[in-house]
């Protein structure tokens, strides 16, 4: 069985329709794959009721707990590791995981670790992306599914999904489009991966 443990930081939108794209399509059964755990690094995350009430583990690793980022993301990998038998998930997916990964941490998970970013990259990486996009007068926007890698929002692309820029767009309009392209290309991308 392919494990996968999705990282979390707040209300879990993109966790809850991965889990509910798993379901829905019958992930454990045709791609031999589970949804293992959901872990936070925030204790109040609202989507850890969302997964608990799916009868899926949940842990929270509390980054203000530790004195510095080598040192949370050594607890964390310990955490995630744990929900696999052999120690090695197939997958770590951050769903809204706002924390920035060490190089460390991303070389463990090395081709298995996987992101998905409100903006079509290259462009606007980091934050505030729906306000950087309206500023640059874009006429659209959208999400990408990529990998992983040492260097922020920079790793190879999987899947993008582009929402045009309305006239009377605010930042919270924008974003709500882009919201709703990301619950569908990320489930997908993802069973992509789990496929080969």
């Amino acid at each position: 069985m392919k494990n996968i443990v999705i990282l979390i930081s707040g209300a879990g939108s993109n966790m809850a329709a991965i889990v509910r794209t798993a379901r829905l399509g019958g992930w454990e059964s045709r791609l031999q794959a589970r949804i293992a755990a959901v872990i936070s690094n925030r204790p109040q995350a609202a989507g850890l009721a969302i997964a608990q009430q799916q009868d899926i583990a949940t842990a929270v690793v509390d980054h203000r707990s530790f004195a510095d980022r080598e040192q949370f993301d050594q607890a964390l990998a310990q955490a995630i590791d744990r929900h696999d038998p052999l120690g090695r998930p197939a997958l770590v997916v951050l769903a809204g995981f706002m924390r920035v990964l060490t190089p460390g941490f991303v070389a463990h998970y090395e081709g298995r670790l996987v992101n998905i970013h409100p903006s079509l990259l290259p462009a606007f990486t980091g934050l505030h992306t729906h306000q950087r996009a309206l500023d640059a007068g874009c006429r659209v926007a959208g999400a990408t599914v990529h990998r992983v890698t040492a260097e922020l929002d920079n790793g190879p692309i999987l899947a993008q999904a582009a929402v045009p820029i309305l006239v009377d767009d605010t930042a919270d309009s924008l974003a709500a489009r882009v919201v709703s392209q990301e619950h569908r290309i990320y489930p997908a991308a993802i069973a992509e991966l789990l496929r080969h």
